[in-house]
């Protein structure tokens, strides 16, 4: 997910994206444990976005860019 995909959303809505990254990581993260996953890199893709949407949410909360909460 690109950062200004992130930004145009509400924080409604990233609440829950970012609920559906966290089952999604800890799902490919079991899995890579018990088997080998068809595209380790999804989990690296995976923390990443989880992690723009805390910033952004962040960045909200504080005030910092201009940023307001939605």
């Amino acid at each position: 997910m690109k950062t200004e995909e992130v930004r145009s959303k509400t924080d409604s809505e990233l609440e829950f994206e970012l609920g559906q990254m966290s089952h999604k990581l800890f799902e490919l993260r079991f899995k890579a444990g018990i088997e080998s996953i068809a595209d380790p890199s999804e989990i690296k893709k995976i923390r990443r976005s989880i992690a723009r949407i805390r910033t952004i949410l962040n960045e909200r909360a504080t005030g910092i860019r201009g940023q307001e909460p939605r």
